[in-house]
């Protein structure tokens, strides 16, 4: 199996050590591997998230105003 080095961030880390220790996963290893296949996964299955695919309405809104219940 091709082994992979990465950078994550500490609040990953620090998720991934608690899962471990919470007994969700053995080690550090399978809960990294598992976690990046369900990810994987799940990218396949919905497709890349496009932020700007409909700039402003996480912003104002669905209907694009600041008040999400218009009548």
């Amino acid at each position: 199996m091709p082994e992979v080095e990465i950078t994550i961030p500490d609040h990953l880390e620090m998720q991934i050590a608690q899962l471990v220790e919470e007994g969700e996963f053995l080690n550090r290893e399978e809960a990294i591997e598992d976690l990046l296949s369900t990810g994987l996964k799940a990218y396949k299955t919905s497709g890349p998230i496009d932020d700007e695919e409909d700039p402003g309405l996480e912003e104002d809104g669905m209907m694009g105003h600041d008040d999400e219940y218009v009548f």
